[in-house]
């Protein structure tokens, strides 16, 4: 059997250096609306914003997540069992910090070696009636983070 030849295409993909813009914001994006959309049982849709590092970001030894409080009262409501979000929460449930994490560290652990590290990340989050956001600050040295996110999975 003889082998075709390639086609341009194919050529200039396979030889094309590999990718650089799959970062960790947007592998987490998509993660983070996959995940919420499984817990919550509602399509849930995450768009990237621009993030406000602030003045303490290098203080922190772990990611530090700050979901709003339409995102805690969802959360707490929908795993709850109920359908529509009524009031607000007032506090933000371990549970949904402790699945943030989970899918932080799984995104953060499937990537190579991160070259630079963004000091915090921000998403719009969407379902259906509710509007809410989500923002977290992450550890500056990239060893920090795997340690991290190592003892999440481990621990997880």
């Amino acid at each position: 059997m003889q082998l075709q030849e390639l086609t341009p295409a194919e050529t200039a993909f396979l030889t094309a250096p590999a990718a650089a813009a799959d970062d960790l914001q947007a592998r987490l994006t998509r993660k983070l609306a996959a995940t919420l959309s499984a817990r919550l049982r509602l399509p849930v849709e995450a768009r990237a914003m621009p993030a406000d590092a602030g003045a303490d970001a290098d203080a922190a030894a772990c990611p530090t997540w700050q979901p709003d409080i339409a995102l805690a009262s969802l959360w707490l409501t929908r795993r709850l069992g109920g359908q529509r979000v009524i009031g607000t929460a007032p506090f933000v449930p371990h549970t949904l910090i402790h699945t943030l994490d989970t899918a932080l560290a799984e995104c953060w652990l499937d990537a190579a070696a991160q070259a630079t590290l963004s000091a915090a990340l921000a998403w719009h989050i969407t379902t259906g009636s509710t509007q809410a956001t989500l923002a977290v600050r992450l550890p500056h040295p990239t060893t920090d983070m795997t340690r991290w996110a190592r003892g999440v999975i481990r621990h997880g």
